[in-house]
């Protein structure tokens, strides 16, 4: 039997949660199972640990494991391309998945971080 409502972890004050009764509609939902278990297993965090960040941190305004959260949870969803960041940087359903309330990153900090 499948529920009619299922609740994630909150972001701040956002609530998340699955209502099979309509609404607002993704088609990036699954990213929310993602990040669960990014959550549990801290695999994106370990990630970016290994990773060398030569950025001026006064510069920074997208912390490295942010930048490799969104990349791999955008390549998860198949949005492979860099392009699609430039739209998906606004997505509410990828800045909730990765934690953030604000502005994701956009094609250019994307494309130099993976560079």
């Amino acid at each position: 039997m499948v529920p009619e409502k299922l609740t994630f972890s909150p972001l701040s004050r956002r609530q998340i949660e699955a209502d099979f009764s309509g609404g607002h509609i993704t088609s990036d939902a699954g990213l929310l199972l993602l990040r669960e278990v990014d959550k549990q297993h801290r695999l994106t965090r370990r990630l970016a640990a290994v990773l060398h960040d030569p950025r001026s941190p006064e510069q920074v305004r997208h912390k490295l494991d942010t930048l490799v959260r969104q990349r791999v949870f955008g390549v998860a969803a198949g949005y492979e391309d860099f392009n699609d960041h430039e739209a998906l940087r606004y997505d509410q359903a990828l800045q909730t998945a990765l934690g953030e309330e604000d502005t994701l990153a956009g094609k250019s900090t994307l494309c130099r971080v993976e560079q």
